[in-house]
């Protein structure tokens, strides 16, 4: 196995979006092969065409070009191990199941899901293995002419892999280590469906491994319990040799209560379980993304590295995706579920963000604002950016706690930017900042002499260099302290950025128009 190239693979089903746990099992992998000098293959798991949803294999790929997670080999990527789409391998599938079937491996079964309704009323807790199969419609319990008579008449039927009872089989897990079951607990698993001519999920992922040469594969603890099957078969092949290392990765929870995180958690609680919006071509439904909230890219990669891995001490949580190929090793996965703290989600998206210059944040705030009826120039929408970016937001969650947070989004701009663009009207007097920063008689007075002092400055001089020293002298000498009130005049509360900054950004017009504005309407 040492001198074997590493190969690892990641087979969606195109059933709908990808889940956010699907992609942290892709990075995974990613990260896997990438450390490893290995390839990646991205296989289509689309033998229940029943379950195939238009759109959805474009989706899954364009989700993963939006992350950065690059494959090597794959459906639309080439590769000389292909066709990779499951459904175009049916002619490989038989040759396998047959293989089996002569082998005495496997055996066909006739009986309809009438008859199988029927055993499982008659047997509690039935279960299609060695101490039933007999009881049942089979190739084992029919003579063989029967069979063949069957078969040639087109009755239908499924191919069922013959599992032989009273032995420990084990599977050598790299997160979990030593995992044995006792093949008396296991079913006779349906390999192959005559219906469609195609096989299930255990038999095609089985003869894909071994074709594509798969060294290791890494997926989610829910496949855990086939493991011990999959074991089986390979032996049933004989290919022992080439049988991969398995490594079943810590399940994602729900942020609160127990169970697996599902997309009615992030309804409820306000964060997306995609990675990319996805509208539901039957319903319409529309059910939001990563990328549509304002998340980078960068930002959920790190973010779903740390959900079930942790690199150790002495590293820093923000981590790029090469120093996360560097540092990744299986053996430090959780065996226990990771829990899906979507808020620290947030925290990593603020900490890129800061990352990214402010002219790089224009773009989006720019359609926010056009989208609001204002049009402005990306030099100050930058300028907007850099006073505001650090500020922190008040925010309401899924259980109606009131919270506090940093920026996290582009979007988190627009609540606590529109004074920049849009004077204050009106004033409300109920409001704290302002009842506790204007006083009746008093602080119009004082904001009528500020207004004195910043017009002895022209246009060209109205900035925080010139206004600082000024306004600060005026202060001392008078024993005044405006910068609360003057900020109820050009913001109408207690946000914004520091006061010179404001007031150098809206101009000395501006500033001068919205202070004798609020002198007249608070008295």
């Amino acid at each position: 196995m040492s001198e074997r190239r590493v190969r690892v693979r990641f087979a969606p089903s195109p059933t709908g979006p990808l889940h956010i746990g699907g992609v942290r099992t892709a990075l995974y992998n990613y990260l896997f092969a990438r450390q490893h000098g290995g390839d990646l293959i991205f296989r289509i798991e689309d033998t229940d065409s029943s379950r195939f949803v238009p759109g959805a294999e474009d989706y899954i790929i364009e989700a993963f070009q939006w992350l950065g997670i690059k494959f090597d080999e794959g459906v639309s990527f080439g590769g000389q191990h292909g066709p990779y789409r499951q459904s175009e391998r049916r002619d490989i599938y038989k040759k396998y199941v047959q293989q089996l079937l002569d082998a005495g491996k496997a055996y066909i079964a006739f009986d309809t899901p009438e008859e199988l309704d029927a055993k499982r009323k008659e047997v509690e807790n039935f279960q299609y293995d060695a101490q039933t199969r007999m009881q049942m419609r089979n190739s084992l319990s029919l003579p063989k002419d029967e069979v063949d008579r069957l078969v040639a008449t087109g009755e239908q039927y499924v191919v069922r892999f013959k599992i032989e009872p009273g032995r420990d089989v084990h599977v050598d897990d790299l997160i979990r280590g030593d995992v044995s079951i006792n093949s008396s607990v296991l079913d006779d698993k349906v390999l192959f469906k005559s219906a469609d001519q195609l096989p299930t999920y255990h038999l095609a992922n089985i003869v894909d491994d071994h074709l594509m040469e798969v060294t290791h594969v890494i997926r989610g603890e829910e496949w855990l319990p086939s493991a011990p099957l999959h074991v089986l078969l390979y032996e049933a092949f004989g290919w022992q040799d080439t049988m991969p290392r398995f490594a079943h990765l810590p399940l994602l929870l729900k942020p609160v209560g127990n169970g697996k995180l599902s997309k009615r958690d992030g309804d409820k609680l306000g964060f997306p379980v995609f990675p990319l919006e996805w509208k539901d071509p039957q319903t319409g439904a529309v059910s939001s993304g990563y990328r549509e909230q304002g998340y980078l890219p960068e930002a959920v990669v790190n973010f779903l590295a740390l959900l079930g891995w942790n690199p150790g001490e002495g590293h820093d949580e923000l981590m790029t995706l090469d120093e996360m190929v560097n540092l990744f090793d299986l053996s430090k996965c959780s065996k226990s579920g990771a829990r899906f703290d979507y808020v620290k989600g947030m925290w990593f998206n603020h900490q890129y963000l800061l990352q990214h210059p402010a002219t790089e944040w224009t773009p989006a705030f720019d359609k926010i604002l056009r989208e609001n009826g204002i049009e402005s120039t990306p030099e100050r929408e930058a300028q907007v950016v850099e006073m505001m970016k650090m500020k922190v937001i008040e925010y309401v969650d899924g259980e109606n706690n009131k919270k506090k947070r940093n920026i996290s989004f582009v979007s988190d701009l627009w609540p606590l930017c529109r004074f920049f663009f849009v004077a204050p009207e009106t004033y409300d007097k109920e409001d704290k900042f302002v009842r506790k920063n204007w006083k009746e008689g008093t602080t119009a007075q004082e904001m009528d002499q500020l207004v004195g002092v910043l017009s002895a400055l022209d246009d060209s001089e109205f900035t925080v260099e010139q206004m600082k020293p000024l306004v600060d002298a005026w202060a001392e000498a008078t024993g005044a302290r405006p910068w609360n009130a003057w900020r109820v005049c050009l913001v109408g509360t207690g946000q914004g950025p520091d006061m010179y900054e404001l007031a150098a950004f809206l101009g000395r017009e501006e500033t001068i128009k919205r202070m004798e504005h609020a002198i007249a309407a608070l008295g």
